[in-house]
């Protein structure tokens, strides 16, 4: 005889005696193959006694429990997610799979042999179960990552299979034998009608509904009465009487019920032979040797009758964990009207698995520290189930695309670009088979500030479209390309691109070096960051800054005078990348061979551009088509004087930056805010509020003291040592209580400045780069930042320091726009905080 698949080879197999005596049956844990026909589970159990005297001559041994009289925390740990596969793998269900994965990898990692995670499918509702939608559930915890050991396809052949629960009907059949042979647990003849009656009579009593018990203890003489006459029977279990049963819950503390009087004895199996979910999960969870139970809290009450069924099998509890629920943002359970819950659509919106494993780690978990950006090793070794907390987890979308976006920030161009390869030919920007360089290219120009992969793509689709009005008239009034236009340095600055255009003066992207723009020295890595210009001396973007300078000198425009009217010229935007990319993308894609989708995508090219472009201002109104100080000159009038304070060259906001109507002030950069890091740090000796700090700026006169309000923020200086932070470097030297300051370190503050914390760079920023501004040219001649003097005498800081705030997700921005390195964007755990 072969060994069952639930017990050790060599356990022999014993007999299953009825009441009278007689073999009822020769069994064994082993499962029949499909082609054997099966019992019904009742009529197998019609002969079996629940006379307590039959239990002193009856044995049983097809069920074998791995941790019987062991304690599961004094054992591998063996974790298991149970999905039932009736539709895809949410939210939900994926931050219970991860939970349970982690502490499984977290012994392995350990070096405990044994410690497992399984995959067992409860698909025990027939009518809803389809294996479609556990291929679905499969293929998304394959994207997470989260690799079982034992269960359908797992990596190993598990000895406790098979591993879903419609395979297994053999095991609960003979668990439901156990109880009847034991006495725990009897047949029920009760009619449909009869329990309908007695439900409707204790809801009329104002009694909660529960099973009367009529055939709890029944006459053995009736019970045979029935079985002859071969009436449907259902097994309940026998609830003893004043049983409590009490949990240590990891996430919950203790928690008891008061079975006999929250309970009546409930169905194990149905007349049908189905068993109940609740006594399927008890018996799995017993002969798999499960050692603890992660799951949701809607879960706590099952836990009340697996309890119960797990102690009358004599098989010993597992610990449990139960994790509050997920949340939407209105306080609601999450579901499909919040938007995209299921992993599937996260993957197709241009999500990563890893960022999605930070993510759901991180709702109802946290390691004690401030850190939100986990790899998945440092996952497995930070968590523990004693961190999660029981108050509910809301699901920000916004703080999942951030986490997206710090990961992808960590990826190179050559990593992100196949995921937006995907995205790309998913969203009909690609044709199948297009080459590398379209793609390189449109991850290069969005990386710098893309949250997912989709971003990428629809950046792409935006820069090869062309948003230009046809005509002024449908130009909505008050929007900043109305109050650029108007302004009237449009007209002249675009007409010379028309007229340089037509007369092949203009510089265009090179179709024999298309990236150029994109890469280093034309044939280096790829440039993601936006204030950088790619290729040589002699390449495409040098030739467009050279042009673009002989423009500015024949009209006088310069600045975002000069620079506004030429990006909404030449992309139809006011805002966005650097001008040479978006141009170099535009080439490449009217190029067949990158198999752009033009006419999907809505592509532009440069010829339609500018045939648009001159059509455009030929309506134009004549008294928008020169600065109104032009005008005045033009008729013999004296220019009005500029009052103090307002746009001039040293307090213009330079090229890309966010037009603002509202903003006169100098421009960002005029400061210059660098990457530091806190070397030493200590209390000052005569001011309370003081630290001391050594901040290294890459400086080659050695790292700068400078002195900060921050110890009634901090509790001690070690908080601060190794830190990297930003410093405005460009203020003079002064003394701070006799301590030379020469800088000073950004922080965030709410309000009423009762909270302050430092501004922090990316983990991978360069010490001593420039910080800058997304979308502002920080690169060109009049970027350059002012000298110290300046900088104090003009009061350029506090001029600056009222638009400098945070974001709703914490990031430092300029006029909306974020505080941005080579790594990416800076951070503070404030939001809507003033920067100072």
């Amino acid at each position: 005889m072969s060994a069952s698949p639930l017990r050790p080879a060599g356990r022999p197999t014993l007999f299953l005696m009825s009441a009278l005596g007689s073999l009822c049956a020769r069994r064994t844990c082993a499962f029949l193959p499909r082609s054997v026909p099966r019992r019904a589970p009742s009529r197998a159990l019609a002969s079996v006694s629940t006379d307590a005297s039959a239990t002193s001559t009856s044995t049983f041994s097809g069920l074998h429990f791995p941790l019987a009289g062991k304690d599961p925390m004094e054992e591998p740990p063996r974790l298991r997610f149970a999905p039932s596969p009736t539709g895809s793998l949410h939210v939900g269900g994926a931050r219970t799979a991860l939970y349970n994965w982690l502490l499984a990898a977290g012994g392995k990692s350990g070096g405990i042999a044994g410690a497992s995670f399984v995959l067992r499918v409860e698909d025990t509702d027939l009518a809803r179960s389809t294996r479609a939608s556990e291929e679905s559930v499969l293929e998304d915890l394959r994207w997470l990552g989260l690799d079982w050991e034992e269960g359908p396809g797992g990596s190993v052949e598990g000895q406790y299979g098979p591993y879903r629960q419609s395979e297994r009907n053999e095991l609960y059949t003979e668990a439901a034998r156990l109880l009847l042979e034991t006495g725990k647990a009897y047949r029920c003849f009760s009619t449909e009608e009869e329990l309908e009656a007695s439900r409707a009579a204790q809801e009329a009593a104002g009694e909660s509904p529960r099973y009367d018990g009529r055939w709890r203890d029944a006459d053995p003489a009736e019970v045979a009465a029935q079985l002859a006459a071969g009436a449907p029977f259902t097994v309940r279990f026998r609830v003893p009487n004043g049983s409590r049963v009490v949990i240590e819950d990891a996430v919950r503390g203790r928690v008891a019920w008061d079975a006999d009087s929250t309970v009546g004895d409930f169905i194990l199996l149905r007349s049908s032979g189905v068993p109940v979910y609740n006594f399927c999960v008890s018996v799995d969870d017993a002969a798999m040797g499960i050692t603890t139970v992660v799951r949701a809290e809607e879960h706590l009450t099952n836990t009340l009758r697996q309890g119960l069924v797990l102690d009358a099998l004599g098989a010993p509890r597992p610990r449990y964990a139960h994790c509050s629920l997920i949340l939407g943002e209105d306080k609601q359970k999450l579901s499909k009207r919040h938007g995209a819950t299921s992993c599937g659509q996260f993957r197709k919106e241009g999500f990563l698995p890893d960022a999605m494993i930070n993510y759901l780690s991180l709702l109802g978990w946290n390691d004690g520290t401030e850190t939100e950006i986990f790899t998945r090793e440092e996952l497995v070794d930070a968590f523990s189930i004693d961190r999660v907390v029981k108050s509910p987890s809301i699901f920000d979308m916004a703080k999942l695309r951030w986490i997206n976006g710090q990961h992808l920030k960590r990826m190179g161009v050559e990593e992100v670009a196949p995921l937006v390869r995907e995205q790309l030919l998913l969203n009909g920007v690609l044709k199948e088979g297009a080459p590398e360089a379209f793609v390189t290219a449109a991850t290069t120009i969005a990386k710098q500030m893309i949250e997912t992969t989709r971003c990428a793509s629809d950046n792409a689709r935006e820069v090869l479209r062309y948003g230009l009005p046809a005509s002024f008239a449908d130009l909505t009034e008050g929007s900043e390309e109305a109050v650029l236009v108007k302004a009237g340095n449009f007209y002249g600055v675009s007409r010379a691109l028309c007229e340089a255009f037509e007369n092949n003066k203009m510089p265009l992207p090179d179709q024999a070096a298309p990236m150029d723009a994109f890469l280093e020295g034309g044939k280096g890595a790829p440039i993601v960051e936006d204030n950088r210009q790619g290729g040589n001396a002699y390449s495409f973007p040098a030739a467009y800054k050279t042009f673009m300078k002989g423009v500015a000198k024949d009209s006088g425009a310069k600045g975002k005078q000069l620079f506004h009217p030429l990006r909404l010229a030449l992309t139809g935007e006011m805002s966005g990348q650097d001008v040479t990319k978006q141009l170099a993308l535009v080439a490449m894609a009217a190029d067949p061979a990158n198999a752009v989708d033009n006419v999907a995508t809505g592509t532009v090219t440069m010829e339609e551009r500018f045939t648009k472009l001159a059509a455009f201002l030929d309506t134009i109104p004549e008294e928008y088509r020169a600065p109104a100080q032009k005008k005045e000159k033009k008729a013999g009038g004296k220019a009005p004087q500029e009052s103090k304070g307002a746009a001039s060259s040293d307090v213009a906001v330079g090229e890309g930056a966010p037009a603002r109507p509202d903003y006169d002030g100098p421009p960002i950069t005029a400061l210059d805010i660098r990457v530091g890091v806190i070397r030493r740090c200590w209390e000052h000796v005569e001011a309370d509020k003081l630290y001391c700090e050594e901040i290294d700026l890459g400086e080659e006169s050695g790292p700068r003291s400078i002195a900060s309000g921050l110890k009634e923020f901090y509790s001690s200086p070690a908080e601060l040592e190794g830190r990297k932070v930003l410093v405005l470097c460009n203020l003079k030297k002064r003394n701070l209580v006799g301590f030379p300051s020469h800088g000073m370190v950004l922080c965030a503050s709410n309000e009423d400045h009762t909270k302050v914390t430092v501004v922090t760079p990316p983990p991978d920023a360069v010490i001593g780069e420039r910080v800058t501004v997304y979308g502002t040219d920080f690169a060109g001649e009049d970027a350059a930042p002012f000298a110290e003097n300046k900088v104090g005498k003009k009061k350029v800081f506090e001029k600056i320091a009222p638009f400098l705030k945070t974001s709703e997700y914490g990031v430092p921005e300029f006029l909306g726009r974020p505080l941005m390195t080579s790594a990416g964007v800076c951070t503070t755990p404030l939001c809507d905080a003033q920067v100072s």
